[in-house]
């Protein structure tokens, strides 16, 4: 398979991904896609070949190698890094329809423009980048826990005891170079641990700025409308200030009154 021509592909998604993606981009390509296009697949590539079972019965050891290996690590490894990778062009798509949209937009609108930027994440660009953190986590998730039910751990066992027919009886079966192979394999099972914590992660980040942006136009609503209330308490004076205005141009009304009675009584 050609995996750098899938590298320069989603590679495409780190202009629009956070420092944690940058990071996940970098496990998956470094130290998986690295290591299994290496090394993992030279080491794998003797198991059915160097598979021995102390018999000489004809169909015993294809039997045996069939039950201990229902798949091969290295074809679950290779699915497990296509569906992980493939949620990634969901983003890519989805940007690719905004800039086509905007182009659209801005030939029938004389060069005004639909969106100030395509890949910034915002309204349903967000939900898409999220859901491929989701799916991203998920796939790694239910490829480690289908490697540890087939296998029954991540253990590679020295020794296999097999009794099906055709065997003639339990025989013992032997895996080359199996200290290696878990080694490998725990390795591959570290590294896509480490990859769902950075989609946790990311997923964590992603929504605690949301909720951190929403709170933030919420207070400054309220600080509006809070300056908006006072504005208008200032513009209408009090109850008490009226009353007193009221007070004081009576009491200037009667004394004017008590002038104009003194005038006339001189008179």
């Amino acid at each position: 398979m050609n995996w750098s021509g899938l590298q320069s592909l989603i590679s495409g998604v780190n202009k629009y991904s956070t420092v944690f993606g940058r990071v996940w981009l970098s496990m998956v390509f470094v130290f998986r896609v690295m290591v299994f296009v290496v090394a993992a697949q030279r080491v794998w590539g003797d198991e059915s070949k160097d598979f021995v079972c102390n018999t000489r019965q004809p169909g015993c050891t294809n039997v045996c190698y069939d039950s201990i290996f229902p798949i091969s690590h290295i074809r679950l490894w290779a699915l497990q890094l296509i569906f992980v990778t493939c949620p990634s062009l969901m983003v890519v798509a989805h940007v690719k329809f905004r800039e086509e949209k905007d182009l659209k937009y801005t030939v029938l609108h004389e060069g005004s423009h639909l969106y100030s930027n395509p890949g910034k994440k915002r309204g349903g660009l967000w939900w898409t980048y999220l859901l491929s953190l989701i799916f991203k986590a998920g796939f790694d998730a239910s490829f480690l826990y289908i490697l540890y039910r087939i296998y029954h751990g991540y253990d590679m066992p020295k020794l296999s005891k097999c009794s099906l027919e055709p065997c003639p009886n339990t025989v013992d079966c032997f895996i080359s170079r199996p200290t290696e192979k878990k080694i490998f394999t725990l390795f591959m099972v570290v590294t896509s641990a480490i990859c769902i914590l950075m989609c946790v992660c990311e997923m964590i980040y992603l929504v605690g700025k949301r909720i951190q942006k929403a709170l933030k136009v919420q207070h400054s609503n309220e600080r509006l409308l809070f300056a908006e209330r006072h504005e208008i308490n200032n513009l209408v004076p009090p109850r008490s200030q009226m009353r007193r205005n009221d007070y004081s141009s009576r009491s200037k009304g009667l004394s004017k009154m008590d002038k104009a009675k003194e005038v006339t009584t001189t008179l």
